[in-house]
C-alpha cells in the first residue's frame, strides 16, 4: 500500500513509484510528484492542478480528461500520453516530449509550447487559441479542426502537418515554410504570413481576408476560389500561382509578381495592382 507523506497541507508523492496505478478522478491539487514514475498509471479525470510533476515519468500514462491547468510539465517526457480531452490551459509545457501524444479535444488555450516535440502528435479538435509554439515540432502531428486563433507558430516546424479546417485566426506564422501543404478550406482571417514560403500551397477555397503576405513566396500556389478580400500581397512573388475565382477585392498587389498566374473570373475591384494602379 502506498501512503501519501503530507507535509505543510501538499500531499508528496516525491520519487514514489505509481506506475500502472489507478487513480482515475483522484484529486491531487499542487500535490508534489517530482521524480515520479507514473509510466501507464490511470490518470483520468484526475485534478492534477499546479501539480509539481517535475522529472516524472509519464510514458503511456492515461490523463483523458485530467486537470491540468497552470501546470508545470516543461522538459517531461509525455510519449503516447493520452491526454484527450484534458483541461492544459496556460500550463507549461517548454521543451516537453509530446510524441504520438493524444491531445484530441484537449484545451490547451495559452498555454506555453515553445520547443516542445509534437511529432505525430494527434492535436485534432484541440484548442490552442492563444498558445505559444515557438519553435515548437509540428511534424506530421494532426491539427485538423484546431483551434490555432492568436497562436504564435514562428519558428515551429510544420513538415506534412494535417491542418484541414483548422482556424489560424490572426495566428503569426511568419517567415514560415508550408510550401506544398493541403490547405484546402483553412481559416488564416488576419493572419500575418509575413516572407512565409507558400510555394506550391493549396490553398483552395480558404479564407485569407487581411492577410499580411508581405514578401510571401506564392509560386505555383492554389488560391483558386480563395477569400483575399483586404489582403496585403506586397512584394509577393506569384508566378504561375493559380487566382481563378479568387476574390480579391481592396486586396494590395503592389510590386507583386504575377508573372504566368492564372486570374480567370478573380474578382480584383479596388486592388491595388502590381504597377500602382487600382483597379475598378
Amino acid at each position: 500500500m502506498i501512503a501519501a507523506v503530507p507535509v505543510g497541507g501538499v500531499i508528496r508523492f516525491a520519487g514514489f513509484d505509481l506506475s500502472g496505478l489507478d487513480l482515475s478522478m483522484v484529486n491531487l491539487t499542487r500535490a508534489d510528484l517530482f521524480g515520479a514514475d507514473l509510466s501507464k498509471a490511470n490518470l483520468s479525470g484526475a485534478r492534477l492542478f499546479e501539480v509539481n510533476l517535475s522529472k516524472a515519468d509519464l510514458t503511456n500514462a492515461n490523463l483523458t480528461k485530467a486537470n491540468l491547468a497552470m501546470t508545470d510539465l516543461s522538459g517531461l517526457d509525455m510519449y503516447k500520453v493520452n491526454l484527450n480531452g484534458a483541461d492544459l490551459s496556460g500550463a507549461n509545457l517548454t521543451d516537453a516530449n509530446l510524441s504520438a501524444a493524444d491531445l484530441s479535444g484537449a484545451n490547451l488555450t495559452d498555454a506555453n509550447l515553445s520547443g516542445a516535440i509534437l511529432f505525430e502528435a494527434n492535436l485534432s479538435k484541440a484548442n490552442l487559441s492563444g498558445a505559444i509554439l515557438l519553435g515548437a515540432n509540428l511534424s506530421k502531428a494532426d491539427l485538423s479542426k484546431a483551434d490555432l486563433s492568436t497562436t504564435d507558430l514562428s519558428g515551429a516546424r510544420l513538415s506534412k502537418p494535417n491542418l484541414r479546417k483548422a482556424d489560424l485566426t490572426k495566428a503569426n506564422l511568419s517567415r514560415m515554410d508550408l510550401s506544398g501543404l493541403d490547405l484546402r478550406k483553412i481559416n488564416l482571417n488576419g493572419a500575418d504570413l509575413t516572407g512565409a514560403n507558400l510555394s506550391s500551397a493549396d490553398f483552395t477555397g480558404a479564407n485569407l481576408r487581411k492577410v499580411n503576405l508581405n514578401g510571401a513566396d506564392l509560386d505555383w500556389a492554389n488560391l483558386s476560389d480563395a477569400n483575399l478580400t483586404g489582403a496585403n500581397l506586397t512584394g509577393a512573388k506569384l508566378n504561375n500561382a493559380k487566382l481563378s475565382g479568387a476574390n480579391l477585392t481592396d486586396a494590395n498587389l503592389s510590386g507583386a509578381d504575377l508573372y504566368g498566374a492564372n486570374l480567370t473570373d478573380a474578382n480584383l475591384t479596388r486592388a491595388t495592382m502590381p504597377d500602382g494602379t487600382i483597379a475598378k
